[in-house]
């Protein structure tokens, strides 16, 4: 049997928290899994001999290259047709010591939502600090600034990340109710739960990147929402399987057309735990992770 060579060995040691740093920075499993291998392509490259620490150098690479496709990425969005969101990520498996970072309130849909608002470097600051435990020193030689320049960084994004509110999971029970309520609005036509845990300014949002039938603005408030899911979505998925997973640290929903993904419909909840915004993701190139194998 062939032994794995020590570097590749390194890189896959490193990989789970390399892919947890270039998701929170780019809201895209896919991308950030082009990210990973592209800094496997430089580690490979590269002499390794005269790296000293080779998790740090990787997460500098990682980091950089996630800063270019997050420029990249924010241009690219100004021309995204309709609603964008972050791309689910299921985290129920994600259970090993060295990607419990992976599951933690740090990678929710608000919290990724929160991050999406931040310039580029303030939440590459961020993630690698307040979640990353990175010394701003070391931060602060990644990204080419100084170490007092990088702690303003932080201390900004804290602030912004405080005044957006509620970004923890909702507790476990609540999250049951909530995807049981829209099950039940959508299957039975009965609002009455979902009715219950909307917040009075709720807001349903759908991500289709033009590329599935969807809505294109916002429902807001929960009648407008509760009319939508008893009345307007029954008429196209109740034909659909739904399965009840965790994705983003929270349970969601899963829709699925036979095997494939149709949609994801993900909650985010506000301090008073009601309802502050469902999240149905219909872009197929975000839900290609949720497929089934034939």
């Amino acid at each position: 049997m062939t032994q794995t060579p020590d570097y590749i060995r390194e890189f896959e040691q490193a990989r789970p928290m390399l892919i947890g740093l270039a998701y929170r920075l780019l809201g895209s499993r896919a991308e950030a899994e082009d990210v990973v291998q592209d800094s496997f392509l430089a580690w490979s490259a590269t002499d390794r001999a005269v790296i000293a620490q080779p998790r740090a150098w990787l997460t500098s690479v990682c980091t950089r290259r996630s800063l270019d496709v997050l420029k990249s990425a924010r241009r690219s969005r100004t021309d995204y047709v309709g609603h964008w969101l972050p791309e689910p990520m299921a985290t129920a498996e994600i259970t090993t010591p060295e990607t419990d970072l992976m599951v933690s309130e740090s990678v929710t849909m608000a919290f990724l939502l929160v991050l999406e608002r931040l310039a580029p470097k303030e939440r590459a600051a961020f993630v690698l600090h307040d979640v990353f435990a990175m010394e701003y020193a070391e931060i602060a030689a990644q990204l080419g600034i100084a170490e007092t320049a990088c702690r303003k960084l932080v201390s900004r994004a804290r602030v912004n990340v405080r005044q957006a509110g509620n970004t923890k999971p909702a507790p476990r029970d609540l999250q049951q109710n909530l995807v049981d309520a829209f099950r039940t609005a959508l299957q039975s036509g009965a609002p009455e739960g979902l009715a219950r845990l909307l917040a009075n300014d709720a807001v349903l949002s759908a991500d289709s990147g033009g590329k599935a039938a969807s809505i294109i603005g916002p429902v807001k408030g929960p009648d407008r929402i509760i009319t939508f899911v008893t009345r307007a979505l029954p008429k196209f998925w109740s034909s659909f399987s739904i399965e009840v997973a965790e994705i983003n640290a929270q349970l969601a929903m899963i829709v699925r057309d036979g095997l494939s993904a149709h949609a994801v419909v993900s909650f985010i909840v506000n301090a008073d735990l009601r309802i502050a915004e469902i999240m149905i993701m219909r872009n197929p190139d975000k839900l290609r992770s949720f497929d089934l194998m034939d």
